[in-house]
């Protein structure tokens, strides 16, 4: 298992014990992938993760470049038509998962990227 995926499956675990339900994971579009898609309550939401284990390159959230962004929305516009989902409250949300001190920290940043 590579960082990304080890990340990917952190933010899975924390999400299910926040009691978000997965719906998808490592969605692809023609524009890229959305890591996870999970759903709470009524509400969408679409989580980029971002891994790191030491701060060499800045917080993992700093990785998200302009470029990224961009097809990130596009990635759930995608979806969101391809499922109908039109007028549905939605989320952007980056999962930063960083180890620090042989510990694996979890910062969840809610409405991240705004459609």
């Amino acid at each position: 298992m590579n960082l990304g995926e080890k990340g990917e499956e952190i933010a899975k675990k924390y999400l299910i014990k926040k009691g978000y339900r997965i719906i998808e994971r490592n969605y692809q579009t023609k524009f890229g992938e959305i890591d996870i898609i999970a759903k709470r309550k009524e509400k969408f939401y679409f989580i980029e993760v971002k891994t790191r284990t030491n701060r060499s390159y800045g917080r993992p959230i700093d990785a998200m470049t302009p470029y990224k962004i961009k097809h990130l929305i596009r990635s759930v516009q995608v979806y969101i038509a391809k499922k109908q989902l039109e007028g549905t409250e939605v989320s952007i949300d980056v999962i930063e998962v960083e180890k620090v001190n042989g510990q694996w920290i979890i910062n969840h940043i809610e409405n991240a990227i705004w459609l």
